[in-house]
């Protein structure tokens, strides 16, 4: 099993974890703070699964109806993920803004004090291991969770603060604007998520810096007189790229493989982490103004 597969499965486990241990504590105390955070624990135990069949399904190789695999179904996951982030903050922030307009006291303060101590301790945890697997895989999915789960780390503290204060203070007007400042973090956090996940489903271009680095790579081939229409796209854990590099005429068809095959070597060398598929059309001549308009 891919290890992004088996950090879907911890990120499950602990999300179902914290759901019974939350939305007990939130329904006994009343607080909106801790149900907040206990709604936010069922969402994330929603989307590690929805995230799961993602990887599952973004692995299987290209058939008759998927000629290109099914990679794009990642970065559905991140705008589905993002998506869910930014819904749920709006309940939370329904649910505080009606408990300003109608104040009610908590109750069970210790037991909820402790139970978002030990939330904490674990989402810590869990975010430390996603933390570790995004770094070694650069997965977008992995990535997106890890950033949901900060918002999870961020926002138990600050519940467990406000605890603290209105157990000392007595000031019940915490919990709510509380609530309040975490679904306004969340939407945030949410913003980046989403983007990057449109952004790749509409086949975006790579990152400046990286198209330089492959530009360099072509430029560097004493064999090829120039190139020109690099185009590269990225989808999910896979990298998309096409570029017509011009050979010398009499060069044989057999050279010319063996230096694309060189230059493919060294692109893929690039980017470890993604499986990196390379089309290098040869041409005898530089055709690009003959057919600008395909690529305008």
């Amino acid at each position: 099993m891919r290890l992004e597969k088996k950090a879907t499965l911890v990120s499950t486990s602990v999300a179902a974890l914290l759901v019974l241990l939350k939305m007990s504590v939130g329904i006994f105390s009343g607080s909106i703070a801790v149900l907040a955070s206990a709604i936010d624990s069922l969402l994330d135990l929603t989307v590690s699964l929805f995230n799961y069949f993602a990887l599952h399904t973004a692995e299987k190789n290209p058939d008759e109806q998927f000629h290109f695999g099914r990679s794009k179904i990642e970065p559905l996951a991140a705008v589905i993920e993002g998506s869910v982030i930014s819904f749920s903050a709006l309940f939370i922030l329904y649910e505080a803004l009606s408990k300003i307009v109608h104040p009610a006291n908590l109750q069970q303060m210790s037991i909820s004090i402790i139970v978002m101590l030990l939330s904490l301790g674990i989402t810590a945890f869990l975010v430390a291991f996603l933390d570790y697997v995004a770094q070694k895989t650069d997965n977008m999915v992995i990535r997106a969770d890890a950033l949901h789960y900060k918002t999870d780390l961020f926002s138990n503290g600050a519940v467990l603060l406000a605890l603290g204060l209105i157990h000392f203070t007595g000031e019940q007007l915490i919990d709510p604007i509380l609530g309040v400042l975490i679904a306004f973090y969340m939407i945030y956090s949410a913003i980046p998520i989403i983007k990057e996940g449109i952004l790749m489903l509409l086949d975006a271009a790579l990152a400046k810096e990286e198209i330089e680095k492959i530009e360099l790579i072509l430029q560097d081939e004493p064999i090829i007189k120039n190139f020109h229409y690099l185009q590269t796209r990225e989808s999910g854990s896979h990298i998309y790229i096409s570029v017509h590099a011009v050979f010398n005429i009499s060069i044989s068809l057999y050279d010319a493989h063996l230096i694309s095959d060189k230059i493919e070597s060294k692109i893929k060398a690039l980017f470890p982490q993604k499986r990196v598929h390379i089309l290098i059309h040869m041409d005898p001549y530089d055709d690009s103004e003959l057919n600008e308009e395909d690529y305008e």
